[in-house]
């Protein structure tokens, strides 16, 4: 890979961490599924101004289904889970256990059955999962409540893998752009109802510069750019070699949490963190020999 496609990796894998202390940030200004709402209509607005130039990469069921299980489910659960109190850090690293639901749900859905690495990773993984999950049974309910919905956030981040996989879009940022289209209605349907007209009303009157620009972040740089960037990288390299980098994620997620939010991790955290991360190590990072036999003809 070149040097400039490394930096351009890396710098999507810190786009992506920075993203969750964005959302941190921006939703002192928005109710949740507000925020989720406005970050996909915004998201989505190329899309109108191109005047809907081509129509979708793929079948609009896989449109559909991606924008309900990706927008309107995946961000939801994780944007409520941190309002209450999840940290950005934390919830940047639990999200990486869709790559787990991913190969449990495509084990189950397309006969695509886990190896003994995999497997090991899962368990490695989960286990850090429940470390943490200890840790925070001494907080109260509601922080293992923002816990679950972290971690379900992350299971409709599998099921959606699913489907882009099945989908098998040509490119990723166009079909990012129609997915954007579906969540807007249904999630502002869903704040409304949730969150209520009132509390919907106020934030929209008192928007601040800076949430502004939290909410352009995560719209445009981490859903658009990032996805853009991710896509030209798969079509130029094998996956094996681009899907790596997203254990930089919660590298970048914890380290600027904990510089620009003060986040401090207790030890018994760092012990389960350090679980997920070998756990994720361990599935996406192939050994060293296998890549030596496969490259020999």
């Amino acid at each position: 890979m070149p040097i400039r496609h490394i930096a351009l990796a890396l710098l999507v894998a810190a786009v992506w961490g920075f993203n969750f202390v964005v959302i941190k940030v921006g939703l002192r200004d928005f109710p949740p599924i507000l925020f989720s709402c406005l970050r996909f209509a915004l998201a989505a607005t190329p899309l109108l101004v191109l005047g809907f130039a081509g129509g979708p990469p793929v079948a609009w069921r896989y449109v559909l289904g991606i924008g309900m299980m990706l927008g309107v489910v995946k961000f939801s659960l994780l944007f409520v889970g941190m309002d209450m109190g999840m940290p950005a850090g934390l919830s940047s690293l639990l999200l990486q256990a869709q790559a787990f639901f991913t190969v449990l749900f495509a084990a189950v859905a397309m006969g695509d059955r886990p190896g003994p690495r995999q497997l090991s990773g899962m368990a490695l993984a989960f286990g850090g999962i429940a470390v943490i999950g200890t840790d925070l049974t001494g907080a109260g309910t509601g922080s293992l409540a923002a816990l679950a919905l972290v971690i379900a956030a992350a299971a409709a981040w599998g099921v959606s893998n699913i489907m882009m996989k099945r989908a098998a879009a040509p490119d990723l940022l166009r079909l990012m752009l129609w997915v954007s289209l579906v969540p807007p209605l249904p999630l502002l349907a869903l704040s409304l109802t949730v969150e209520g007209p009132q509390r919907v009303g106020d934030a929209l009157a008192g928007l601040s510069w800076l949430g502004l620009g939290c909410l352009a972040y995560i719209a445009v740089l981490a859903t658009l750019f990032g996805f853009a960037a991710w896509g030209f990288l798969l079509r130029h390299h094998p996956a094996s070699l681009v899907a790596p980098f997203t254990l930089l994620v919660p590298v970048f997620g914890m380290s600027s949490g904990a510089l620009l939010l003060g986040e401090t991790v207790s030890a018994t955290k760092m012990a389960g963190a350090a679980l997920i991360m070998l756990g994720l190590a361990v599935t996406v990072l192939r050994p060293p020999r296998l890549l030596t036999r496969r490259a020999t003809p």
